[in-house]
């Protein structure tokens, strides 16, 4: 058993699929149109194009606005992604404006920041190793 896809609820899939792929560098993997304005919106890493797809969720389900800000109002991060170098990628996406509120912070054998997605998250990034 392996994880194939998981997910991140958004406000807006077009807001979202800039920012996952234009700041954040993932590649689109499918976009399939559900009816209204809602897609099938999956993004995948370019280093592993068949590997874990995270799909770009409608927030719409009436249970889903609550428990996002309430993640949001305490800190906690939606998911989390793997780096190289969590500095570098701090460094890199405060450039393109990327709003963090956690700085590069070492916590035991990782280092971690958390930024906003601007589509309703917090995302940890993470680096393993010293």
């Amino acid at each position: 058993m392996r994880i194939n896809l998981t997910s991140v609820f958004v406000e807006d899939q077009e807001k979202a699929l800039r920012f996952y792929t234009d700041v954040l560098g993932f590649t689109k993997k499918h976009d399939v149109p559900l009816g209204g304005e809602d897609r099938w919106l999956t993004v995948v890493s370019p280093e592993d194009p068949d590997g874990t797809e995270l799909l770009l969720e409608p927030d719409k389900h009436p249970a889903v606005k609550p428990y996002t800000t309430a993640l949001v109002e305490d800190g906690i991060p939606a998911t989390a992604f793997a780096v190289d170098d969590v500095r570098a990628e701090f460094d890199r996406l405060s450039k393109l404006g990327v709003r963090f509120t956690q700085e590069p912070t070492e916590m035991g054998p990782v280092t971690t920041a958390v930024l906003d997605d601007t589509c309703g998250n917090l995302i940890q990034i993470t680096q393993s190793g010293g």
